[in-house]
C-alpha cells in the first residue's frame, strides 16, 4: 500500500491537525480532539448547524465548516461514526441560544451517537433537532436509504436558512424539503483501501462496474459490464428520475462528485451527457457542481445528485457561502469569509 502517512492508527488525528493549521483563520479545535468549529461559532442570533461522520470522505465533513454553512463537525475514524462526546461537543459549540440542527446521514451507529448526544445537550438546556439524510436511490426502501453526496447540498440549504434568520423549526422544515426533493446514485469502478487494513475492502472486477455503490463499499444494486460515460450517465439519470420524476420547466441543481480517484475530465464527460439528457427534457439546470465533494478514500467512481428546486430552495442555494476547503459557493473574496 503506497500512501503518504506516518502511522495508520493516528492518520485521522494527524490529518485534522494539518487541516486546522492550513485553515487556522477559519476553523479551530474544541476541547474534544474530534470536534472542529467555525472560528466564529457560536454565531450570535443564529441557529447552529452541525454535521458529522467518519473520516475518509474529504472534503466532507470538516471541509464544509464556514460562513453560512456548518458551525461545527464531529469526526470519527475512517468510515466509523463519531463518538457521543464529539457530537455533544459540536452541539455545545454551535449553540448561541437559538438551538441547533444536526444534518447527517442515515447510518445506524451515527444515529445512536447523535441520539445520545442530543440527550446530553438537553440536560444543558440546548435544543437539538435532527434531519437524517437518506437520498440514495440504490435502496428501494426510503427508510433504509443512505445519506450520500446530497448531504453537501443539505448543509448548504440548512446553513443558508440559519444565516438568513430562520428559526429552529423553519431551518428543519427547509432542510427536510431539500432532502425530499433530491436524489443520489453512485457508480463504482474500483474499490478503496482503508489504511489500517492495507488492502481493498472489496473487489470490483476489471471490465465491470457497480451501479448503486455506497460511500463505504456497501453492496450495490447491480454489477454489470463497464459501460461508456454516456451510457453510464443515462443509467444514473434514469434511476433518479424513476424515483423523483421531473417535469418540463422544473428547475434543478446537479452535482457530480468523484469518489476520490476519478479524473475531473471523466466527470466533465459524464456531466455533458447529464446536461444533454435533462435539457432535452426541458429541465432548467440552475446550478451545476463538478468535483470531489464527498469522496470515499481512493475509490474510483462517481455520484450524481439532482435536487428539484422551488423558489425557496433556489434562494437558499444562491446565498453565498464560504466552506473552508472549497470556494464553489463563494461569490466574493477571501476577506468576506468572516464578514
Amino acid at each position: 500500500m503506497q500512501k503518504l502517512y506516518n502511522d495508520a492508527a493516528t492518520m485521522v488525528d494527524e490529518s485534522i491537525a494539518g487541516f486546522v493549521k492550513c485553515y487556522k483563520d477559519q476553523v479551530a479545535h474544541t476541547d474534544c480532539a474530534r470536534t472542529l468549529r467555525y472560528i466564529q461559532a457560536p454565531v450570535q442570533g443564529k441557529v447552529g448547524i452541525v454535521s458529522g461522520g467518519g473520516a475518509g470522505h474529504d472534503p466532507a465533513f470538516m471541509g464544509y465548516i464556514g460562513k453560512n454553512m456548518l458551525d461545527a463537525v464531529a469526526i470519527g475514524n475512517i468510515f466509523m461514526p463519531p463518538s457521543v462526546e464529539s457530537f455533544y461537543t459540536a452541539f455545545k459549540t454551535a449553540d448561541s441560544g437559538k438551538g441547533v440542527v444536526c444534518l447527517y446521514g442515515n447510518y445506524p451507529k451515527d444515529i445512536e451517537s447523535v441520539q445520545e448526544a442530543v440527550k446530553l445537550a438537553k440536560k444543558d438546556g440546548i435544543i437539538v433537532k435532527t434531519v437524517v439524510a437518506n437520498e440514495d436511490v440504490a435502496n428501494s426502501n426510503p427508510k433504509q436509504r443512505r445519506g450520500m453526496t446530497g448531504e453537501v447540498l443539505l448543509w448548504k440549504i440548512g446553513g443558508a436558512a440559519a444565516s438568513l434568520g430562520y428559526g429552529l423549526d423553519d431551518v428543519v422544515k427547509a432542510s427536510k424539503k431539500a432532502l425530499s426533493r433530491m436524489r443520489t446514485i453512485g457508480i463504482g469502478l474500483a474499490s478503496c483501501t482503508i489504511p489500517e487494513v492495507g488492502r481493498p475492502n472489496y473487489v470490483i472486477e476489471l471490465g465491470t462496474m457497480e451501479i448503486g455503490v455506497g460511500h463505504h463499499g456497501f453492496s450495490s444494486m447491480d454489477t454489470c459490464k463497464l459501460k461508456s460515460a454516456d451510457a453510464t450517465a443515462d443509467i444514473m439519470v434514469d434511476e433518479i428520475l424513476k424515483d423523483m420524476p421531473l417535469k418540463e420547466g422544473d428547475k434543478a441543481a446537479v452535482m457530480i462528485s468523484g469518489l476520490g480517484n476519478t479524473m475531473i475530465s471523466e466527470m466533465n464527460i459524464l456531466y455533458s451527457r447529464v446536461f444533454d439528457v435533462l435539457t432535452e427534457r426541458k429541465i432548467d439546470i440552475h446550478h451545476s457542481f463538478i468535483g470531489n465533494y464527498f469522496t470515499s478514500l481512493d475509490m474510483m467512481g462517481v455520484t450524481l445528485t439532482v435536487m428539484n428546486l422551488d423558489d425557496e430552495l433556489t434562494r437558499l442555494l444562491d446565498l453565498p457561502a464560504y466552506p473552508v476547503a472549497l470556494n464553489d459557493f463563494a461569490y466574493s473574496n477571501h476577506n468576506d469569509r468572516l464578514g
